[in-house]
């Protein structure tokens, strides 16, 4: 598993728990550091998490926007979390629309319901049409974790 895969599964993690919890970011300090995770893994979540705080109210928006049919307290916590960190990704660009997607949808499949990968898709590309970074038919290749 990549640097930046592991570092965004830990981000979900301490999202949810903050979600669930009401903890601050800054009680999770004791999570990070029993991670089984590298460094550069730890640092990548700890960024994700932070940017996903401070923007948190703006990517919200964006999710509410494009779950228009979906009662936003009804999203499952898992794909909201999800969802404000490939959201945060696509906001601050650190990394191709393509990547992102597909990273998130992955995540999605493997801590979510069976619905969660294509609901969590369909949501992201929403967001990304608004955002005015959507790929165009074709150039979305296969997508590669640029620190593996």
């Amino acid at each position: 598993m990549g640097t930046r895969r592991r570092g965004r599964e830990l981000a979900l993690q301490a999202l949810y728990q903050i979600e669930v919890s009401g903890e601050s970011v800054g009680t999770l300090q004791a999570f990070f550091e029993q991670a089984e995770a590298g460094d550069k893994a730890k640092a990548f979540a700890g960024e994700l998490v932070a940017g996903v705080r401070d923007r948190q109210a703006e990517i919200d928006k964006l999710i509410a926007a494009a779950s228009e049919h979906w009662r936003f307290e009804r999203l499952s916590r898992v794909d909201l979390s999800v969802l404000r960190i490939a959201g945060f990704e696509l906001l601050a660009r650190n990394a191709p629309t393509s990547v992102v997607l597909d990273e998130a949808i992955e995540i999605a499949r493997r801590f979510g319901t069976q619905e969660s990968a294509t609901f969590v898709n369909g949501i992201l590309d929403q967001i990304a049409g608004q955002l005015g970074i959507r790929e165009a038919p074709g150039e979305r290749g296969v997508a590669v974790d640029d620190d593996e």
